[in-house]
């Protein structure tokens, strides 16, 4: 059947979380707006979806809200 994985194959898989980014089960291979992509063997990724990061698409946590001390 086209589209199913095979037997050895196992679906990615995605979580969203609400107010943070897509855990990606790795690897992983994104293509950006312009076209060009970004690739990470790690096991796990976290993309930005608030594109506050300065590592974008990767998040770096800056989604998080900064407390006052």
């Amino acid at each position: 059947m086209p589209n199913s994985p095979s037997d050895d194959e196992r679906p990615c898989r995605v979580r969203i979380q609400h107010r943070g980014p897509l855990l990606v089960e790795g690897p992983v291979e994104v293509e950006l707006e312009d076209g060009s992509t970004v690739a990470s063997d790690r096991f796990r990724v976290a993309l930005c979806t608030c594109r506050r990061s300065k590592r974008y698409p990767w998040c770096d946590t800056s989604h998080r809200e900064r407390k006052r001390l």
